[in-house]
């Protein structure tokens, strides 16, 4: 995690509990010319635009009294979408059940993607079922071997 993460972390955190949001991932990324300051929220019953806009005003607030970002910028704040990465514990904990995709640091079993239904989280070991043609596999996916991961939506 970048310092910049790191500091909007800190003063998201006081905002998110006071709303009752979830902080699900921050980003400081250039694209272009422009540097992008995004910020994903949550909560169980999903967010709307009036929780992007009242965090993102509030948020604002903090980084102006603080200013952690020496150069222009541009602050979005959005839902993390259908497709939400699974970053912490609990995201894969809430996630089970639900269909996935995984990419690992190194192969396992000769493969680095895995797309199926997240069966089993124990907080070291990722259960999941992939479909190959017509038959089903279990795979087990050590937690520090995980790169990347996300809900995966199926499109039927």
């Amino acid at each position: 995690m970048s310092k910049v993460t790191e500091v909007v972390e800190e003063l998201a955190t006081p905002i998110f509990q006071e709303l009752g949001l979830e902080l699900v991932d921050i980003e400081y990324v250039k694209e272009g010319k422009s540097w992008f300051l995004r910020v994903y929220i949550d909560k169980d019953t999903g967010v709307d635009i009036e929780d992007c806009g009242l965090v993102s005003e509030r948020l604002s607030e903090k980084l102006d009294e603080i200013d952690p970002i020496p150069h222009n910028y541009f602050l979005e704040v959005s839902s993390p979408g259908a497709e939400r990465p699974l970053k912490k514990e609990k995201d894969f904990e809430k996630a089970i059940g639900k269909n996935v995709f995984i990419k690992t640091y190194e192969p396992i079993n000769g493969e680095k993607s895995f797309e199926g239904t997240l069966l089993e989280f124990d907080g070291q070991l990722v259960k999941i079922e992939v479909k190959i043609k017509t038959r089903k596999k279990m795979i087990d996916i050590p937690f520090e071997k995980v790169a990347n991961a996300r809900l995966a939506v199926i499109f039927s």
